[in-house]
C-alpha cells in the first residue's frame, strides 16, 4: 500500500477495508469505508504532482460524493411513507428500520380507522404493505438502529452499529415508544387485551369491564374517552394523589362509569393461557393485600417515551423529550426534518404519522432541489 505518484489501487469490496499503512511518518491501521472513497477502485493522492517519501501516504476522502440523499430513522407509518415519496422522487432512501421495526403498529392487531380498509387490516400487516410499496420505488432498509448522529457539519454523519453513513438530509420517524409496566405477561398479551391507545383500540371493548392505569391526564383521556364503550372503566394508580390537573381529574371523577382505585398496583395481567386478559391480580401498596378484577382489557395510561435523545443538544426539545418543529417538520438544523409521534404528543394516530411523513419527504425534495444534489 507504498503508493506511486499516480494514486492507490483499491480491490473491489463489501463494507470496510483495513490496511496497516505509514500516515505522515507514524504508523497506524487505516480502516475505509467505502461510503467514504471517491471512486471504489482509486485512492487519489491529495498531491498528485508531488512524490511521496518511503512510508508517507495521504487519502483523499471525499464523503459528500458518496452521501446518501436522504436517510430514514424509522420504519412506522411516518418513516415508510416518507419512504414512499421520496423513492418516487428518485431520492433512493436508506431507512434505518430502528429498534422497534415497524413502530406501534407491529405490535397492532386490528386496524380499523385508517382509510382504504373497509374490514379493517392487521398492524403487521398494514406495515409489510407500505414497506413493500417503498421498497417496489427504490427505497432501500437496513436493519439497525442510531447510535450517535452529528448535525453540526455537512453531510450528516450517522453511526449506525458501526457503520458510518453520511446524508445530505435527515428524516427523523424514530417515533415514540408506549411506557409498558415491565411485566412479562403484560408482554405476552399486547394486542390481545392490553393496549396502550384508547382511540386504536378503545372500540373493540363495546359492553365491556376495563381497567386503565396511571395517575396523570393521559390515563384521565383514556378513561374518559373508553366511557363511550366500556360499561365499566377502572383507574389504578399505585399512589394515593394523582398527578393529573385538576379539571382533567375532576371530570373523571364525576363521571359516573369510572371507578378509581389508589395506592394500587398491577401484579399479573391474567389470561396469558387463553391469550385473552381475563382479569388483572392486584396488590394494596399500604396493606399489601392482593386481591382480582375480572376486566376484558387492560390501558396503560402512562405516557409515551420519544426516541430522540440521541438529538439531545442538536435539536430543540420540549420537556418531555419530544423534537420541536416549526411548519409541521422542520426543527432548527436546515437539512434535517423531524415527522410522526417523535414530534406529535397530540394525536399519535397512524394516519397523522403518515400524513407527516408524506410532508417530511416533500420538503427533502425541496431541500435538495435548492441546495443542489
Amino acid at each position: 500500500m507504498h503508493g506511486h505518484p499516480g494514486g492507490v489501487a483499491v480491490p473491489e469490496f463489501d463494507g470496510r477495508f483495513t490496511h496497516p499503512c505509514h500516515f505522515l511518518g507514524r504508523k497506524q491501521t487505516q480502516t475505509i469505508d467505502k461510503s467514504q472513497i471517491r471512486h471504489r477502485i482509486i485512492l487519489s493522492l491529495l498531491a498528485p504532482g508531488r512524490v511521496p517519501t518511503a512510508g508517507t501516504i495521504e487519502y483523499d476522502i471525499a464523503m459528500t460524493d458518496t452521501a446518501r440523499d436522504t436517510v430514514i430513522l424509522g420504519s412506522g407509518c411516518a418513516g415508510l411513507t416518507a419512504a414512499i415519496y421520496a423513492a418516487r422522487a428518485n431520492l433512493k432512501p436508506l431507512v434505518i428500520e430502528g429498534h422497534e421495526p415497524g413502530g406501534q403498529l407491529s405490535i397492532t392487531t386490528l386496524v380499523e380507522n385508517f382509510p382504504g380498509w373497509p374490514e379493517g387490516i392487521q398492524g403487521p400487516q398494514l406495515i409489510e404493505n407500505m414497506k413493500l410499496q417503498a421498497e417496489r420505488f427504490g427505497a432501500e432498509f437496513r436493519m439497525g438502529h442510531l447510535v450517535s448522529a452529528d448535525l453540526s457539519k455537512r453531510p450528516f454523519t450517522l453511526q449506525v452499529g458501526s457503520d458510518t453513513i453520511h446524508a445530505r438530509t435527515l428524516i427523523i420517524a424514530s417515533g415514540a415508544s408506549a411506557r409498558w409496566l415491565g411485566l412479562p405477561s403484560e408482554q405476552a398479551l399486547i394486542g390481545h387485551g392490553v393496549s396502550s391507545c384508547a382511540t386504536c383500540d378503545g372500540f373493540f371493548f363495546s359492553g365491556r369491564e376495563i381497567a386503565v392505569v396511571g395517575g396523570g391526564d393521559s390515563a384521565m383521556e383514556e378513561a374518559l374517552f373508553l366511557t363511550r364503550f366500556a360499561t365499566k372503566v377502572t383507574l389504578l394508580h399505585r399512589r394515593e394523589q394523582f398527578r393529573a390537573s385538576r379539571i382533567m381529574l375532576d371530570r373523571a371523577i364525576a363521571h359516573p362509569k369510572i371507578k378509581f382505585m389508589s395506592n394500587t398496583k398491577v401484579e399479573e395481567v391474567l389470561g396469558v393461557e387463553q391469550k385473552e386478559v381475563s382479569g388483572l391480580r392486584l396488590r394494596d401498596t399500604v396493606t399489601g393485600m392482593e386481591s382480582t378484577l375480572p376486566v376484558s382489557g387492560l390501558f396503560l395510561g402512562i405516557g409515551h417515551i420519544p426516541n430522540a435523545k440521541m438529538f439531545a443538544g442538536q435539536l430543540d426539545l420540549d420537556d418531555d423529550g419530544y423534537i420541536k418543529t416549526r411548519d409541521f417538520v422542520f426543527t432548527r438544523v436546515s437539512g434535517a426534518f423531524a415527522c410522526g409521534d417523535v414530534q406529535d404528543r397530540r394525536y399519535r394516530q397512524a394516519v397523522t404519522a403518515a400524513g407527516s411523513g408524506c410532508m417530511a419527504a416533500l420538503e427533502v425534495e425541496k431541500y435538495l432541489e435548492e441546495h443542489g444534489r
